[in-house]
C-alpha cells in the first residue's frame, strides 16, 4: 500500500505557536519505504499517538524542503528515533545546503547517525528504496527550498511547498495529485509575503488540471476561514476536486 499521512497541517508561525493545527509534517509510505518530510515541532510526539501507531524507527529516509521551524523543529529527534538514537546507523538526510551548512538546523553530531546526506539541488533527481523525485527549480522564498514532483506507481505528485508566486511556478508541477502550501487566503496587496493564496492556487490547478487537488499548511487567515469550505467553494468554482488535509488525514494513493 502506498499513502501520505499528514501528520500535520499548520503552516506559518502564529498557527504553529499556538498548535490549532498540528505541524508534525507529512509521512510518505510506497510499498516498503518510509518517507518523513518536513518534521516540524511536534513531530515525534504525533508519530508516536497516531492511530494506527507510526514507528520512527521504520523510517528510510527524512526530507527537509526548508529550514524554516514549521518544517524542521523535529529533525534531530526524528533521525535519533529513526537510528534508534544512533546505535542503529541508517537512512537518509534530504535537505538543501543551507539548511545543513549555513546556520544549520540539523546538528553535526546526529549527522553521523544516517548514511548519508543526500544535499538538495535545483532540477534534480533523487532516489530512496521505491521512492523516485526530483526537485523543482528554486522557490521564491527567504531560505533555500524547491518543491517536488515524486514519481510513485501509479501516481505522479507534486509538491509545491513555500513560495511567493511567480509566472513560472504552474508549470514546475504536473503531477496528478497537486498538493499546495496555501498559508494565506488572501493576497497581501504590493507586501512581499512568500507564501501563497489561494488566488494564487486557483492560477495553479486551472493550467495543471490535476486529478486532485490537496490544500495544506495553513495559516491564520485560511484557519478562520475553515480550509474545508474553501476547498469546496474552490472545487465548484474550478470544476476540479479539491480538498483540505487535516491533521491525521491518510491519502491513499492507489484509490484517488
Amino acid at each position: 500500500m502506498s499513502f501520505i499521512k499528514f501528520i500535520g497541517t499548520a503552516g506559518a508561525r502564529f498557527v504553529v505557536m499556538r498548535q490549532l493545527r498540528s505541524s508534525g509534517g507529512v509521512w510518505l509510505s510506497v510499498g516498503k519505504t518510509n518517507l518523513y518530510m518536513d518534521p516540524g515541532p511536534g513531530a515525534l510526539v504525533r508519530c508516536l499517538h497516531s492511530k494506527p501507531r507510526l514507528d520512527p524507527s521504520a523510517l528510510d529516509g527524512i526530507l527537509l524542503t526548508h529550514k524554516h521551524l514549521d518544517h524542521s523543529g523535529d529533525v534531530n529527534v526524528m533521525i535519533e528515533a529513526m537510528t534508534d538514537g544512533g546505535f542503529k546507523r541508517k537512512g537518509v538526510l534530504f535537505a538543501p545546503q543551507d539548511a545543513i551548512e549555513e546556520d544549520p538546523v540539523v546538528l553535526k553530531y546526529v549527522r553521523s547517525y544516517v548514511e548519508k546526506v543526500e544535499v538538495l539541488k535545483e532540477n534534480s533527481q533523487y532516489r530512496l528504496g521505491e521512492i523516485r523525485f526530483s526537485t523543482s527549480k528554486k522557490h521564491h522564498h527567504r531560505v533555500e527550498t524547491y518543491g517536488l514532483n515524486f514519481k510513485i506507481e501509479p501516481r505522479t505528485i507534486s509538491w509545491v511547498t513555500d513560495t511567493r508566486f511567480f509566472p513560472d511556478l504552474p508549470d514546475l508541477y504536473r503531477g496528478e495529485i497537486l498538493i499546495i502550501h496555501v498559508v494565506r487566503l488572501k493576497p497581501v496587496g504590493d507586501d512581499l509575503i512568500d507564501h501563497l493564496s489561494i488566488e494564487d492556487v486557483k492560477t495553479i490547478v486551472k493550467k495543471v488540471k490535476p486529478k486532485l487537488t490537496v490544500l495544506t499548511h495553513f495559516g491564520m487567515t485560511m484557519i478562520q476561514a475553515k480550509p474545508w469550505v474553501v476547498a469546496a467553494e474552490l472545487e465548484k468554482e474550478l470544476g476540479l476536486r479539491v480538498i483540505a488535509a487535516s491533521d491525521g488525514m491518510k491519502l491513499d494513493l492507489e484509490e484517488v
